[in-house]
C-alpha cells in the first residue's frame, strides 16, 4: 500500500477533491453542490492523501495575515475513517507549517471531531459558530513552537 500526501494536480484530481469535500461536509446536511467551495480555495494550500492513487482524505491550509495556520475543510472518505488518514494529513500540514516558520495553528472543529483534534494536541479556546443551525463548532489552537527546557 502506497500512501502519498500532496496537492491535486490535474482536472480529475481536483474534481475528486471537491467531490469528497462536498459528500462528507455538505451533502449530509442537504447543502447545494458548490457550497463546498469558497474564495479561499484560490489562495489556500490543498492537501490530499492518496492510497494507491485513490483520494482518501483532504484538508486545506490557510495562512492568516498574522502568519497563523488555519486548517479548513478536513474530510476523510466514509469507508476510510478511523484508519489514521486524518492524522497523517494533519501531521503533514503541521510539518509544512514548521518548514515555513508558522508556529501557531487554529481550526474550527465540529463538536464530534474534538477528541480527534485533542489527540493531536489541539486545545479548545472557545465555542464558535453553529453551521447550518445544526453543527456546533469550537475554535481550537495548537502551538508548533518547540518547548524550551
Amino acid at each position: 500500500m502506497e500512501i502519498t500526501i500532496r496537492s491535486p494536480f490535474n482536472e480529475k484530481e481536483w474534481e475528486d477533491y471537491y467531490d469528497l469535500r462536498y459528500r462528507i461536509l455538505r451533502q449530509p446536511w442537504k447543502q447545494e453542490r458548490g457550497s463546498e467551495r469558497n474564495e479561499g480555495d484560490a489562495t489556500g494550500i490543498h492537501f490530499g492523501l492518496y492510497e494507491n492513487g485513490v483520494l482518501k482524505a483532504i484538508a486545506r491550509l490557510d495562512i492568516n495575515p498574522t502568519r497563523e495556520g488555519q486548517v479548513r475543510f478536513m474530510a476523510v472518505e466514509n469507508n476510510s475513517q478511523r484508519k489514521g488518514y486524518g492524522k497523517q494529513v494533519m501531521l503533514a500540514i503541521e510539518e509544512y507549517c514548521k518548514m515555513y516558520t508558522i508556529n501557531e495553528m487554529i481550526l474550527h472543529a465540529r463538536e464530534i471531531a474534538i477528541p480527534f483534534y485533542e489527540s493531536l494536541g489541539y486545545e479548545i479556546i472557545e465555542k464558535s459558530h453553529c453551521l447550518f443551525n445544526e453543527i456546533q463548532h469550537y475554535l481550537m489552537q495548537k502551538s508548533l513552537r518547540k518547548s524550551e527546557k
